[in-house]
């Protein structure tokens, strides 16, 4: 990735309260973020917002921007810049066409993708991704990645595709989405259920007794001993989202066989997701004849730990002789990917994501012509 590529991107952060608006050259930011009210039940009043933001922005910069790139909370066709119904976002339902009109406005192009989507692209290119393949190169092994897939756990469960550099959009704008794949645990509903701040509460709910309503901090600090509260039932809450997240990802690994970032607002309880997310990854699965092998034909490490780590990065390497010569060659036999948690911040990885998925656009296009 050029790091010295001096084209000024416009970015947003759209939110149902607020709309925060930047801009980013060399992937950071080169001014004082703008911060203007939503109006999520006003058409034309949150259009009003969204032209006003980026005009505010636009007198503050040195130069002409290059482009326009943001996320949107989904369903949306992305590349046709139009946005459909949002929960968010009730005054967009029946599909408005805000990327024309935003192009119209500005005379520049105007990239929307989802936040799962540019997550997962700012790990790919300036975070999770690059960082495991330099502590590889600084640990001597000939292992490189190119494949991601970047999670968002939250308020739902978000996520996002890089293979080999490029988004995984798929055709309909709905790839990489493993908020709907079916729950393990409750196989009626999607897998989101499990995997979500409700999710969180719920669970805490059941195994307490308790009624009283608690925010995920709330219960991350009961099972940190911290405050009051049942900690075995906090404990539970955490892993069970683990294991129902892990369940889902064992899936997606299987169809992208890349490393997995973890990002979003309960990120923060990794320590107790982590555990049960990874045996998840690592469990068996079995035939009629009562043969038992690995779910995956990757092992997965958590890359949070340490000794995992030194684990994932030395494999296990052995020489094997060239038939017929006396000729060795090194062999590791153990197909292996990482769970990360993101060290730039969920915020931080999509504004990235925002700015290189724009800058790429870019490129593509110029060589086009």
């Amino acid at each position: 990735m050029n790091n010295t590529d001096h084209r000024i991107i416009m970015t947003l952060d759209a939110g149902g309260t607020n709309l925060v608006f930047s801009a980013m050259r060399n992937g950071e930011e080169i001014v004082a973020p703008v911060s203007i009210p939503s109006e999520p039940f006003n058409l034309p009043a949150c259009l009003d917002k969204l032209v006003e933001g980026f005009t505010q922005i636009r007198k503050a910069l040195p130069e002409q921007p290059a482009a326009i790139s943001f996320a949107f909370p989904g369903p949306a066709d992305y590349p046709a810049g139009i946005i459909g119904d949002l929960p968010n976002f009730p005054a967009f339902r029946g599909g408005v066409a805000l990327g024309p009109l935003l192009e119209d406005t500005f005379g520049i192009p105007v990239f929307i993708n989802n936040d799962g989507n540019l997550f997962a692209y700012g790990e790919a290119f300036g975070g999770a991704l690059p960082e495991i393949n330099r502590r590889l190169k600084l640990a001597e092994s000939p292992k490189q990645y190119k494949n991601l897939i970047g999670v968002t756990l939250g308020t739902g469960f978000g996520a996002g595709v890089v293979i080999n550099g490029t988004l995984l959009t798929g055709d309909n704008a709905a790839g990489g989405d493993v908020w709907c794949f079916r729950n393990k645990k409750y196989p009626q509903y999607i897998v989101e259920e499990s995997v979500s701040i409700r999710a969180v509460k719920r669970v805490y709910m059941e195994y307490s007794g308790e009624v009283s309503e608690l925010t995920p901090k709330d219960i991350f600090d009961i099972a940190e001993g911290r405050s009051p509260g049942n900690q075995k039932a906090a404990l539970a809450a955490f892993a069970a989202l683990g294991e129902m997240a892990g369940d889902a990802l064992a899936y997606a690994a299987t169809l992208i066989d890349g490393m997995i970032v973890i990002g979003g607002g309960l990120a923060g309880a990794s320590r107790y997701i982590l555990p049960s997310l990874i045996k998840e990854l690592n469990s068996t699965t079995g035939m009629m004849d009562g043969s038992t092998f690995n779910r995956l034909q990757m092992k997965a490490f958590n890359l949070e730990d340490e000794q995992e780590f030194t684990a994932f990065v030395q494999g296990e390497v052995i020489e094997i002789p060239v038939p017929g010569t006396k000729r060795m060659v090194k062999y590791d036999s153990v197909k292996r990917i990482g769970v990360i948690v993101s060290h730039l911040g969920t915020n931080r990885a999509i504004a990235l994501g925002a700015y290189w998925y724009a800058i790429n656009q870019l490129d593509k296009d110029l060589n086009k012509e």
